[in-house]
């Protein structure tokens, strides 16, 4: 008799009877394992896998802005309100003493006032890449429009946060306010 007719000789045939008499027994899940060591080793590959995603979301979201930045700052060069808008958490967060974009249709409205307002966006999102503030949220600043090339002294910020529905354009802000 081989090695391998002793091993599988070892496991009896599972079926209502012997399934009672394995669970009746003190280590009740021992010989199961011993049959089938396969099961052992997928259930702990998909806890492990669970276990990573929940121990590093950041890595998924990371990944995931790319993506979001790559699509949103097409639109906006392309002037694309739309699409703009369904990237948008609202109410969007303004500047000091302006007022909240409360909806698609008051961003439609405004949508040169956040775009080519204070800053050329779309020059400085061709040009510009955002910066990871934390886990949740990413910024990305912007010179004034009369001086785009100036890189050292650009207030106007642009937020990003990880929403419910994934990233969403959160907030214009002009930091010298």
């Amino acid at each position: 008799m081989g090695s391998d007719q002793l091993r599988f000789s070892a496991c009896p045939r599972m079926t209502p009877i012997n399934v009672n008499k394995l669970l009746s027994e003190r280590n009740s899940f021992v010989p199961i394992r011993a049959c089938r060591p396969w099961r052992v080793v997928c259930g702990q590959t998909w806890v492990a896998g669970i276990l990573v995603l929940l121990l590093f979301p950041s890595a998924f979201a990371q990944a995931d802005f790319s993506v979001f930045w790559k699509k949103f700052k097409s639109a906006v060069m392309a002037g694309d309100k739309a699409t703009v808008a369904d990237m948008t958490k609202f109410p969007l967060s303004m500047p000091y003493g302006v007022k909240a974009v409360k909806n698609k249709e008051d961003f439609s409205r405004r949508y040169n006032e956040i775009f080519q307002g204070e800053a050329n966006a779309a020059q400085c999102f061709g040009s510009g890449q955002p910066r990871k503030e934390s886990a949740r949220r990413y910024e990305i600043y912007c010179p004034f429009k009369e001086t785009p090339n100036d890189r050292e002294n650009a207030p106007i910020r642009f937020v990003f946060e990880l929403a419910k529905s994934g990233w969403k354009f959160a907030g214009l802000d002009n930091i010298n306010e």
